[in-house]
């Protein structure tokens, strides 16, 4: 019985060791080239493949080619210090040595080396042969072969620019995660071939709905390669899979910023990737030029690109000196009334402000329906305003029934900003039902709470819509005048998303 029994207990510490044999980094980082930029690493070198497993990364990326004399070796370029892989034998790659001491690494090498690990995947990329095709798919065979024989078929995914060797690959391993990287084919067809990713250049997926589309084919989105912190958490709040980086670094710390660390998801966003007027499915206009119950002095336009316009990437809302009806300045108020209306979430934008005394930019949400009756009952959140006259100062603000600006009693608060008018910030509330926080770069600057007294304190129990827009003068931001030398006065916008829980 005892022997029954410790042999039980020995089959069940190894089906248990055996089933955590792996245990591959749960996150979106792929290290380009291996982890070489900040401590000065070669690239594809054993060095910076360890970093990267240091650094926890999902993955690292390397490059394969195949010499004359047909050994595998590591590196990006077609050439390695002045000699064309291809063209040169294996002995004479050996006479270079890479700056911080190592020789080429040879896919043996390299793969052996990460074999040592369990927790970075190795993200495989046979180079197009610059020989033939016949060449190039002949290196796939061998590399497929080499993964085979040093027993790490769990630890590598492979990528490529040739849609013929991902297509080899999985003839020969039917079961390998394998991804495309040129760009040019669909994600129809690439499931339709049985790859499992897509691995395009991120600007492929700013096209509508094209990661939520692979996403529903089954593929896992991939995108190269991604440096800045704009494009990484424009990744990340489109839940891309995976970031190929040559920054692993800098996207961990991105990570914990995402508003998808905190458990938000995206409902709905504008990039502002096209160009011309504004989207029509995400935008109408407020129109006239009447005061806006502000006194203020503009003509708000409809559709009139001379006010609003999309290019290179940002949404540009700006206010000129010209005459219309009784008004001498004209600019746009943009709304997404009945196009996208909310309750409760985090708005999230990306803007750069005008600078001027006279100017009045504004961020901010009005209720679609007015539950509560006209303003203020049903209330305004103002996510970001400022006056010109009050330079670096932003400021955030609640107006309800009991607590608003005509009697005094508004709830709000101003921060400085560093450099708003040359410099992108990003401009924030999160929309509980108990409370709202308002945030500037990320930093909590106001809370307003719901004190369950009733609407003519939080009215916020209803749909919301966006609205942004840049007014002149007015009994605010008119209050020291308007400096007539500022004109055209520019509100840039990069984006402006919606999560919700």
């Amino acid at each position: 019985m005892k022997r029954v029994f410790i042999s039980a207990l020995m089959l069940f510490i190894f089906t248990a060791s055996f089933a955590q044999k792996f245990n591959w980094n749960k996150n979106q980082v792929i290290a380009h080239r291996g982890a070489w930029k900040k401590n000065n690493f070669p690239q594809n070198s054993i060095a910076s493949l360890n970093e990267a497993v240091k650094l926890g990364c999902y993955g690292s990326e390397f490059d394969v080619w195949m010499t004359a004399d047909n050994v595998l070796v590591i590196n990006h370029d077609p050439e390695f210090q002045g000699l064309v892989i291809e063209k040169v034998n294996y002995a004479d790659l050996l006479t270079k040595t890479m700056s911080n001491g190592e020789k080429i690494p040879t896919l043996e090498a390299y793969l052996l080396e990460g074999k040592k690990q369990r927790t970075t995947k190795l993200i495989l990329e046979i180079k197009p042969s610059l020989v033939s095709k016949e060449r190039g798919i002949e290196v796939t065979n061998k590399c497929v072969e080499m993964v085979q024989k040093l027993k790490v078929v769990e630890w590598t995914e492979y990528i490529s620019f040739d849609y013929d060797y991902c297509k080899r690959i999985l003839a020969l391993l039917p079961k390998a995660k394998v991804a495309y990287l040129k760009g040019e084919i669909s994600a129809e067809q690439m499931k339709a071939d049985k790859l499992t990713g897509v691995d395009y250049h991120f600007s492929v997926y700013q096209k509508d709905g094209w990661i939520e589309n692979a996403h529903k084919l089954g593929l896992t989105v991939n995108a190269w390669t991604v440096n800045t912190v704009p494009e990484i958490q424009w990744l990340l709040a489109h839940q891309v899979d995976y970031i190929t980086t040559n920054e692993p670094e800098l996207t961990f710390e991105e990570l914990k910023k995402t508003p998808v660390a905190a458990g938000w998801k995206l409902k709905w966003a504008d990039e502002f990737n096209d160009a011309g007027l504004p989207l029509a499915k995400n935008w109408s206009y407020d129109v006239g030029g009447k005061g806006w119950g502000n006194n203020e002095l503009q003509y708000y336009t409809d559709a009139d690109s001379t006010n609003a316009i999309v290019k290179k990437g940002s949404l540009n809302i700006i206010a000129v000196k010209a005459d219309k009806e009784n008004n001498h300045y004209t600019s746009a108020r943009l709304v997404t009334k009945n196009k996208f209306d909310f309750k409760y979430g985090r708005v999230e934008v990306r803007a750069m402000l005008p600078k001027g005394r006279g100017l009045w930019p504004a961020i901010w949400a009005l209720p679609t329906e007015g539950k509560y009756g006209g303003w203020p009952k049903s209330g305004e959140i103002d996510i970001m305003e400022y006056v010109g006259y009050d330079p670096d100062s932003v400021h955030g603000t609640v107006h309800t029934e009991k607590f608003n600006h005509v009697i005094k009693t508004q709830v709000g608060k101003a921060l400085k900003v560093y450099n708003p008018y040359t410099e992108y910030h990003i401009y924030a509330v999160e929309w509980f039902a108990d409370r709202i926080d308002f945030f500037i770069d990320n930093q909590k600057y106001l809370t307003f709470k719901n004190t369950k007294k009733g609407s003519g304190d939080w009215p916020f129990d209803q749909n919301f819509h966006l609205i942004l827009n840049v007014a002149v003068g007015g009994g605010w931001g008119g209050k020291k005048g308007v400096d007539e030398s500022i004109f055209p006065a520019t509100m840039k916008v990069d984006y402006v998303r919606v999560f919700q829980k």
